[in-house]
């Protein structure tokens, strides 16, 4: 069975082997012992902490295969972004150069560079070992993060941002990235994206345009990735649009890749779930069901079809190894989404 758990210190070992895993671009799991270690101890005092409103709180989990105790998998929930160092994104504009004189009106595309995010909160930190990208675990390590944000509302901010990973070359170069790097930085991309990762963003300030810049003289490669995901990210951002995220024109600085966003209460998964008592019983469903109990320091979601809504009762039927999994017993409530449906 895979268990999704707050992360802590005796998984590190394996926090360090997804994050070499998951490669160029994924900037939230840096190859850095010391910033690996600051985001456990980080993701501990957040659920930890007693919570009225988001601050700087980072929700950190790991999916556990429970018949090997291996780590396959992470999710993460950052409770309010940019709040300490400033998230930045190029926003996508358009102005008109109009001449009635001449008879011409031109639309022009420009981007801006904006912290227009500030505050939100942002789901990241996704990765699936690839041995496991099947059966509903992907969809499930995505999902899971409404589960718990349904249940602590009052820990996120009312609007949710995913930044999307933009195209890449063979070599995971992005063809955005060399205009940037030529005219602006002259760092190379691997390092940049090593500063993001251990937060030392200042140089994004220091050294980006700061003015708007028209995408038409932006070489064409460049201009054709703008607003475009990766191949392998594509399934995710298809995810993300059912759950209600919509693109509003903001993209990565350096890959060129979407941010979208949703209202937390409008998302589906948050609105359509269910909190319900459990009930345990012998049981085999027609859906598979993601489950989640209600504990902060002790959450605990799984799926499975060994689960099952009895609407006439209000009821959560749950195998007893299911529920055992989840730390739940006869009586105690529980929250669930239906898995399987678009």
């Amino acid at each position: 069975m895979l268990v999704i758990r707050p992360i802590n210190a005796a998984d590190f070992t394996a926090l360090k082997t997804i994050a070499i895993e998951s490669g160029a671009g994924f900037t939230s799991l840096p190859v850095n012992d010391e910033r690996l270690k600051q985001k456990i101890q980080h993701a501990e005092h957040s659920f930890a902490a007693k919570v009225e409103q988001p601050g700087d709180q980072g929700y950190l989990f790991v999916l556990e295969d429970t018949q090997t105790g291996e780590i396959v998998g992470t999710t993460g929930i950052e409770a309010a972004v940019g709040t300490g160092t400033p998230l930045y994104h190029f926003q996508q504009n358009t102005v008109i150069h109009h001449s009635a004189e001449l008879n011409v009106f031109n639309q022009l595309k420009t981007l801006t560079l904006c912290n227009d995010y500030t505050g939100a909160s942002e789901i990241c930190t996704l990765f699936l070992r690839e041995d496991y990208r099947r059966n509903h675990a992907g969809r499930f390590l995505s999902k899971v993060r409404f589960l718990f944000m349904a249940e602590y509302p009052e820990r996120f901010s009312e609007r949710v941002i995913a930044e999307m990973r933009g195209v890449a070359d063979k070599d995971g170069q992005p063809p955005f990235w060399h205009w940037l790097q030529k005219l602006f930085l002259t760092i190379d991309f691997t390092t940049a994206d090593h500063l993001i990762g251990i937060g030392k963003k200042a140089f994004i300030a220091e050294l980006m345009p700061r003015h708007p810049i028209y995408v038409g003289l932006l070489p064409e490669s460049a201009q054709e990735v703008i607003g475009q995901v990766h191949q392998n990210t594509k399934p995710a951002l298809n995810l993300l649009e059912n759950e209600g995220f919509t693109h509003k024109g903001y993209i990565d600085l350096f890959d060129a890749g979407p941010t979208v966003e949703a209202q937390l209460k409008q998302i589906k998964s948050v609105a359509e779930s269910k909190k319900v008592p459990v009930k345990i019983a012998a049981v085999q469903g027609e859906q598979t069901l993601a489950v989640a109990n209600t504990s902060l320091q002790q959450f605990r979601a799984s799926f499975s079809t060994e689960a099952q809504y009895d609407a006439e009762q209000g009821l959560l039927l749950l195998s007893a190894e299911f529920a055992a999994a989840l730390q739940l017993r006869d009586g105690d409530m529980a929250r669930f989404i239906v898995l399987d449906k678009a």
